[in-house]
């Protein structure tokens, strides 16, 4: 294989002319593998060989090999690093895409009855889900709304495209190809009022009442609430250490229309979903003519490097319905959110959107299109990973010195929570967290309220948000949840 001409080639391409020397290796060895040309079992050279040959520092080979074994594209072996098998599968139009069934691809009766939920934010101490708002920039947000607003015309007064602001989709769809590794144009992102707004379209227009619906045991309530609200069947799938864990059973006997699932970073425990698991979950959607809604919850908030590829992005014209917010990249109270669809879905949902649902806001989604495009955004996410993950670090040390004997911590990979998961099976954590919450204002809630199913076995422990817990007041707060744990208080 000559790897100087294809990375010499990779690197010729306008759109990674600007990208570190390290990522371009690492997307270049990356598309190398999706695409065939480095195929399964392929030995990759050491890496003193590889920056020798490139004219490039080591460092980077060395980044670009971990990146790519964290992702499950190469394992290390004597030999070396190899191409993973799995990789192999990723080729595009490696195997046939079976169409989704007729009938299947289309909007359900109650496509147009969308009631949304509303959601509920709180600065309570550990809140999950709450940004640092505090360290948000502000003014530099203002005097883009400012310049938006000033460049309105009296027509964009007027009720705006339902699909959302075309500046907004551009500039999501890029951001996504760069950062997620999704395959999207913008004629395939809708723009919404948020996640919850997203779930319950995706209710309402993909599935009809009565059918199936997968979700993660334990789950995300929020997701459970808006199909239940659209008379889908819940049916619980397993979570284990990498990510949702359908069995053929469940396959044979419980074939579902919808499978929900958060792979980056699973709520509320954290786990992040195996590119193997990632891989058949596609694999098993297609053969029963089913969608995945990917929730890429907390994605961008990845503490151990770089965020990983989506779902939706791992397969060509995968069955994957790609979800994302920025409630949590900016503030909770900008209310925007997206969804892309699968191509072949795009164009009946714009048509039930422009039936169903006028929009407006214009000028927030063209100063947030501006804020993704100008590279502010970029440059506040690095901000919040640094600040996340210093938050993170002093959250684990103390719940390990004042609770380590009696519970476990999981999901500290990524995101803005963890779930301390007690070892006491039978311990009510509902009274405690109500203890809690009127003793201390500490805002832990129960895990064993997200088991999803009816014989689903609860975990037992708290989600505790970090993200907006100054280092400083961390400790002080564990021990007043240990305490409470211990029942001292």
């Amino acid at each position: 294989m000559d790897f100087q001409l294809l990375f010499g080639a990779f690197k010729a391409q306008p759109a990674h002319a600007r990208w570190p020397q390290q990522r371009q290796l690492h997307e270049c060895l990356r598309h190398g593998i999706r695409s065939g040309t480095l195929a399964s079992g392929t030995r990759l050279p050491a890496s003193r060989t590889l920056a020798a040959e490139l004219g490039v520092a080591r460092n980077s080979v060395l980044y670009a090999y971990e990146q790519l074994a964290t992702e499950g594209f190469i394992v290390a072996t004597r030999r070396g690093s190899v191409v993973a098998p799995l990789a192999g599968r990723l080729v595009a139009g490696a195997t046939p895409v079976p169409p989704v069934p007729e009938g299947r691809a289309g909007l359900s009766r109650r496509a147009q009855n969308m009631p949304l939920l509303p959601g509920s934010e709180t600065a309570a101490a550990f809140a999950p889900g709450v940004p640092a708002l505090g360290d948000f920039p502000a003014l530099r947000w203002r005097r883009m709304l400012d310049k938006a607003w000033a460049s309105l015309t009296p027509a964009q007064l007027n009720y705006a495209d339902p699909a959302g602001e075309p500046a907004l989709r551009e500039a999501i769809a890029g951001h996504l190809r760069v950062a997620r590794g999704a395959l999207v144009d913008a004629a395939q992102v809708f723009i919404t009022d948020g996640t919850q707004s997203s779930l319950d379209l995706c209710a309402r227009a993909f599935a009809d009442a009565g059918d199936k619906l997968w979700m993660e045991n334990p789950g995300y309530q929020g997701a459970v609430a808006a199909f239940r609200a659209a008379q889908l069947k819940a049916v619980g799938i397993v979570v284990d250490a990498d990510g949702m864990a359908p069995t053929a059973s469940d396959w044979l006997r419980q074939r579902p229309r919808l499978i929900y699932t958060t792979p980056s970073h699973q709520y509320p425990v954290g786990s992040v979903m195996s590119l193997a698991r990632r891989l058949a979950l596609i694999d098993g959607a297609r053969q029963a003519g089913a969608l995945v809604i990917e929730d890429d919850y907390d994605s961008e908030f990845r503490h151990d490097g770089p965020p990983l590829a989506c779902m939706q992005g791992l397969a060509p014209d995968a069955p994957v319905v790609y979800l994302g917010t920025f409630s949590k990249t900016m503030f909770p109270g900008l209310r925007i959110g997206f969804m892309v669809v699968p191509t072949a879905l795009a164009p009946a949902l714009a048509l039930l959107l422009d039936r169903a649902a006028p929009r407006g806001r214009t000028a927030d989604q063209r100063a947030l299109a501006e804020f993704i495009v100008s590279g502010q955004f970029a440059l506040h996410l690095r901000r919040m990973r640094r600040l996340y993950r210093q938050r993170r670090d002093a959250l684990v040390a103390a719940l390990a010195l004042h609770l380590g004997d009696v519970a476990n911590v999981h999901g500290g990979t990524a995101g803005m929570h963890l779930a301390l998961r007690l070892h006491d099976a039978a311990a009510d954590d509902v009274a405690l967290s109500r203890r809690l919450m009127a003793q201390h204002g500490i805002m832990a809630p129960a895990l064993s309220l997200h088991a999803v199913g009816l014989r689903a076995q609860p975990w037992r422990g708290f989600l505790l948000g970090y993200a907006q817990v100054p280092v400083e007041s961390i400790e002080p707060l564990v021990k007043r949840l240990a305490a409470v744990v211990r029942g001292g208080a």
